[in-house]
C-alpha cells in the first residue's frame, strides 16, 4: 500500500476516536472539536511517511499537540474578552457537592480537574480512550516505564483529591468497593 492509502484507511478507521478524544477534552466547546480534528488529519496528511502500522496512538498523540495549540488560543481570546470587561464565561457554573449530587459522577470531574492537565490526559487516555500501557507511551512520546509510572502517580494523586473532598465522597467510593 502507499502512504497515500495508508493514510485514507487511517482516516476511514481512525476519524471518529480521534473526533471523541477531541470532544471529550474540549468540555463543550463543540465548535472547536471539527477544527482540532481537521488539524490532526492535516497534519497526519503532511506526515503520512510516518504512520505507523497501528496508527491511532500516534494520531492521539497529534490530537494531543493540536488541542494544546487550541487551548493556547482560547485562552488567548479569553484574555482578550477579560480585557474588554465582557466575561460572562464564569456565569452559571457551579461545583457538585458529592455522589449524591444531581449530576452523578459530576464530583469526579471535578477531582479531575483539581489534577494537572498532564496527570489529567494519562487517566483519559486509560479510562476513556481504554489504551494499554505501550499505547499510552506512545501517545505521550514518552517509555513504557514513564507512562507506567506516571499513570500510578496521577492514580494516587486524583484518589488523594477524591479523599480531599470529603468524608462522604471517599465513605461512598469504599461501600463500592473503589476504595
Amino acid at each position: 500500500m502507499s502512504n497515500d492509502d495508508d493514510f485514507a484507511a487511517a482516516y476511514r478507521e481512525h476519524y471518529w476516536a480521534v473526533s471523541r478524544y477531541v470532544a471529550r477534552r474540549l468540555d463543550g466547546r463543540t465548535s472547536d472539536v471539527e477544527e482540532v480534528v481537521a488539524e490532526v488529519f492535516t497534519v497526519a496528511w503532511r506526515r503520512r511517511a510516518d504512520l505507523p502500522p497501528v496508527p491511532l496512538p500516534w494520531l492521539y498523540g497529534v490530537a494531543r499537540n493540536c488541542l494544546a495549540n487550541a487551548v493556547r488560543g482560547h485562552g488567548r481570546r479569553r484574555r482578550l474578552v477579560d480585557r474588554m470587561g465582557n466575561d460572562d464565561t464564569a456565569h452559571g457554573r457551579h461545583i457538585e457537592a458529592g455522589p449524591d449530587a444531581e449530576t452523578p459522577g459530576a464530583w469526579v470531574h471535578d477531582a479531575l480537574g483539581r489534577l494537572s492537565p498532564a496527570d489529567q490526559e494519562v487517566l483519559r487516555l486509560t479510562a476513556w480512550e481504554e489504551l494499554g500501557i505501550e499505547e499510552v507511551a506512545v501517545v505521550l512520546g514518552c517509555g513504557r516505564r514513564a507512562a507506567s509510572m506516571r499513570l500510578h502517580r496521577a492514580r494516587r494523586r486524583l484518589r488523594a483529591e477524591i479523599d480531599r473532598m470529603g468524608p462522604t465522597t471517599a465513605a461512598a467510593l469504599k461501600e463500592n468497593g473503589h476504595g
